[in-house]
């Protein structure tokens, strides 16, 4: 099963956490049909927790047709999710960039097991 193209993935996200009261926004457009999506999530007391894409390994054993995220850092300080944020965007610039404001650290996310 295919997956859902990038762009309709975040904004279907978006408007599912702003209807939940989540404030979240779109801070980096990437390639429409298949840029990975990395959320940062600004816990709003100087940290943040870091998701992106699982591991491709991941996702074809459980759901192929299935974005699946894995937490690459939690409650760190908000400039060492920065970097590790530009570091990414050298890597791929087609990558998309969620952030969501909450301090209980909600985000909606279906995880790789």
């Amino acid at each position: 099963m295919p997956r859902l193209r990038s762009d309709f993935w975040v904004s279907a996200q978006l408007r599912r956490l702003n209807g939940e009261n989540i404030p979240a926004v779109q801070r980096r457009r990437g390639a429409a049909e298949a840029g990975a999506i990395f959320v940062k999530i600004d816990r709003l007391d100087g940290t943040a927790d870091l998701y992106g894409p699982a591991p491709q390994a991941l996702i074809e054993a459980e759901d192929p047709g299935e974005r699946l995220f894995t937490e690459i850092l939690s409650a760190a300080p908000s400039p060492e999710v920065e970097e590790r944020l530009a570091r990414e965007i050298r890597f791929d610039s087609d990558l998309w960039i969620v952030e969501i404001d909450d301090r209980e650290g909600r985000h909606g996310l279906p995880l790789a097991e």
